[in-house]
């Protein structure tokens, strides 16, 4: 890897950018020397990408081989992305663990880095189950969730009126980590209660839980409604309408997060079908996203603006993860962690940590 790198001719958020042992040394200066020049010819410099919910991408299921988790970071590159949860979810145990063993191993990546485990399951609602295994959900068990998030489980997803399920959600919170609200039949007043308990994200808002009504909001119209919680939401057209991404990034503006939740050919132990172009269960069932999440930042910036859908990819994720170091933002500093764009957000060139992961084929000096 290159000590110094100079990014050129940019358009936006300076002209020039130049990156020294993997952090921003500065921004808009004149050009001096450096390792690797690219020559950017107008283009727009983003903060890394940052994906809170990914179960795998291309034959990578983190479930079934969480080894593969350490191998996504290509891939999962190529969209822009700089940093991500792999998600683990519904499934025997034992799977949890050694996922958390896989990222403990710091096996390399040559892109994207595992920030920390999304644990989504097996404490999840037996009406809202979706594609999850509904074999394998089971109640909470606080001492599990203590192990999880002292081994590295950065945010869990839970169902709250399970029994002991606002007790799980206070375990998840008092240990630093995210407790996130999805795969739920509670109701509004359930969903309350646990964000009074700490629970501050909505996992998928709208999949999987309680259908919102004007007498009965359940559990999305209570987060939604709450400036407390961040919402997510997979904006690929096909999980939510337009309409409602519009609707839901209008009501909780600057705590959106838009995720991909993609998939490879399998969900765990479950094998996808892709024929009609949706991830999907045998039966029908939608099993998770097909797309990047660089296709679900371009969407949501033709529904609120470009501004405000970079900002539920970068920034807003980087505050609810509490992330320090500069992911999320472009500052001097902090980390290079980069997606160079193209004015209709194509992602072009990644850099990870002042590393090339997905690189420029055009205009190399």
């Amino acid at each position: 890897m290159a000590s110094t790198l100079l990014i050129r001719d940019l358009a936006a958020p300076a002209a020039t950018i130049l990156v020294r042992d993997g952090r921003i040394a500065s921004l808009g200066g004149a050009e001096v020397h450096a390792d690797e020049v690219i020559d950017a010819g107008g283009l727009i410099a983003l903060p890394g990408f940052i994906e809170l919910q990914v179960n795998g991408i291309d034959e990578h299921d983190f479930t079934s081989d969480p080894a593969s988790i350490g191998r996504a970071g290509a891939a999962l590159a190529r969209h822009g992305v700089t940093s991500f949860l792999p998600t683990i979810v519904t499934s025997p145990r034992g799977t949890v663990e050694a996922a958390l063993d896989a990222l403990a191993s710091g096996t390399a990546t040559d892109g994207a880095v595992p920030i920390g485990l999304h644990v989504e399951g097996p404490f999840l609602s037996p009406q809202r189950h979706g594609a999850h295994d509904s074999r394998l959900l089971r109640l909470p068990d606080l001492a599990e969730l203590r192990a999880w998030t002292a081994g590295g489980a950065r945010m869990v997803t839970l169902a709250p009126e399970l029994p002991g399920g606002l007790e799980a959600v206070g375990v998840v919170a008092g240990a630093g980590a995210v407790a996130a609200i999805g795969h739920t039949d509670a109701d509004a007043p359930t969903a309350r209660q646990a964000v009074e308990a700490g629970a501050r994200y909505a996992t998928h808002l709208f999949n999987a839980m309680r259908p919102m009504r004007h007498r009965d909001p359940g559990a999305a119209g209570a987060l939604l409604a709450d400036d407390r919680v961040t919402v997510g939401l997979i904006a690929d057209g096909r999980h939510v309408d337009p309409e409602m991404l519009a609707v839901a990034a209008r009501a909780a503006a600057n705590r959106v997060s838009i995720v991909s939740d993609g998939v490879s050919s399998r969900l765990g132990h479950h094998a996808v079908d892709r024929s009609d172009g949706d991830a999907r269960m045998p039966d029908g069932t939608l099993a998770g996203g097909s797309f990047g999440l660089d296709h679900g930042l371009r969407a949501m910036a033709r529904l609120i603006g470009a501004e405000a859908a970079v900002e539920a990819v970068t920034s807003t994720p980087a505050r609810l993860l509490v992330l320090s170091d500069g992911r999320g933002e472009i500052r001097v500093d902090g980390r290079a962690d980069l997606a160079i764009v193209t004015a209709d957000l194509e992602v072009v060139l990644t850099i990870v940590a002042g590393r090339i992961a997905h690189p420029l084929e055009i205009g190399a000096a």
